[in-house]
């Protein structure tokens, strides 16, 4: 296959992603559908779900300590965000799709929106 051919074909798919996307637009499975419409690699998604996973933890630790103000996680999530996410974006897509509900109303607390 030529080059040219692997272009359009290429193309093509993104063209269909694009529509595909459109028509799921109403889904509940936000998060997924930020994934797809940001164009993440599976590892960059797991990623953000084992980071995800591991600040449920310290969040879980931070309370049974007494903490009570939890800006610096929020921060912390923040800066590992793909340049590509936004904090506010990918807490709404987790808190709609049911993903880390305690982490993502708490990070919601010190986001924009």
């Amino acid at each position: 296959m030529k080059f040219e051919e692997i272009t359009e074909k290429i193309k093509m798919l993104e063209f269909h992603q694009n529509l595909l996307l459109q028509m799921v637009e109403g889904t509940s499975l936000k998060f997924y559908y930020l994934m797809i419409k940001k164009s993440l690699t599976q590892t960059e998604m797991d990623d953000i779900l084992q980071f995800c996973e591991n600040m449920s933890m310290e969040l879980k630790k931070q309370k049974a300590e007494g903490f009570v103000y939890f800006h610096p996680l929020f921060n912390e999530f923040r800066s590992f965000l793909q340049p590509k996410l936004e904090a506010e974006e990918v807490i709404a897509a987790c808190l709609e799709q049911g993903l880390f509900i305690p982490l993502m109303q708490e990070l919601k607390k010190y986001s924009k929106n």
